[in-house]
């Protein structure tokens, strides 16, 4: 019998990651593409998609009839169950059908989520929370989303819209957010607040490294790194104050959910991780009933890039 593989992407505005895995669930073939999808149609975008799928296909030797699943994670708000795109910020796509030209092209199931809520199911299914029945996962990269795991099962709320952390307002009166809100979460601790705390410091005068390094309204996460190890006090400064944020919400979530873990992911994460956790773990207390902080746990993701891509793979039936 012909070995089965599943191929499983991570859709972003401007890249698509894509492996494939073999029935042992690992990792047989990887690739990168760039993309230019945010300024395109939904059928452009969805091409892209097709693209990468059959280059993966073409390129790894895998014959087409033993692909036995499609699984993706992106961005936005997706009906999981019709696998449709109801909105996505950094896609063209608006209650948009994405399942059924993918299943028409491959002759095989397509299953699509939240990249974050993907990426959480897969570090519950394989990573960092494996284990635990109750995970908040908070992922830190150009935005700030979130995943929640209730009972060992992932937890989307209606019409898919659940685990909006990176909203959660802690500060009314505090900088604008592009949901509208002021003082959400995102605002204060993604790479989006953080450079416009640095872009800030700046225009008053002040010096710093990263200043060079914003390009489309925020810096690349190996800047980061960098100016923090040259002991950068604009960066250092930034960083603390997304701590900060991180910490309060991370204690709102926990007298919340009282989660066995909570788990922090994405870009920014995988670059300064343990400085981060470090300053997270640092305050976190006082934000925490200590009755419930005494009974959670606090991880760096486990998976880094590929989060999601297990995740997507997590998603599909036998």
């Amino acid at each position: 019998m012909a070995e089965s593989y599943n191929l499983c992407l991570d859709i972003g505005g401007t890249k698509v990651l894509g492996v494939i895995f073999n029935s042992k669930k690992e990792v047989v073939y990887r690739l990168k593409k760039k993309t230019k999808a945010g300024g395109d149609s939904s059928e452009n975008v969805e091409q892209v998609i097709i693209n990468v799928v059959k280059e993966l296909i073409s390129t790894s030797g895998i014959k087409k009839s033993d692909i036995h699943a499609i699984a993706a994670g992106a961005p936005g708000v997706i009906d999981q169950d019709k696998g449709v795109v109801l909105f996505s910020p950094n896609l063209p796509w608006r209650n948009y059908n994405i399942r059924k030209p993918i299943e028409e092209e491959f002759g095989c199931p397509f299953y699509i989520g939240n990249d974050v809520n993907v990426g959480v199911l897969g570090e519950y299914k394989f990573g960092a929370a494996k284990g635990y029945k109750n995970v908040v996962g908070l992922f830190v990269g150009t935005g700030m989303g979130g995943g929640l795991i209730l009972n060992g099962e992932l937890f989307t709320g209606n019409k898919f819209k659940a685990a909006e952390y990176g909203h959660m307002i802690l500060d009314p009166e505090g900088p604008l957010c592009n949901c509208g809100q002021r003082g959400c979460l995102e605002a204060f601790s993604s790479k989006q607040g953080m450079s416009s705390y640095i872009r800030q410091q700046v225009s008053r005068g002040r010096k710093s490294s990263m200043a060079e390094t914003v390009t489309d309204g925020v810096f690349k996460s190996k800047a980061l790194k960098n100016a923090l190890a040259e002991g950068d006090a604009v960066a250092r400064e930034a960083v603390n104050r997304a701590c900060h944020y991180l910490a309060i919400a991370s204690g709102n979530l926990v007298n919340t959910f009282s989660p066995d873990v909570v788990v922090y992911g994405g870009g920014v994460i995988e670059a300064v991780g343990d400085i981060f956790m470090e300053k997270i773990l640092a305050e976190v207390d006082r934000y925490c009933m200590p009755s419930i902080r005494e009974t959670v746990e606090f991880k760096k993701a486990a998976l880094g890039d590929d989060s999601i891509l297990y995740g997507a793979l997590s998603m599909i039936k036998k």
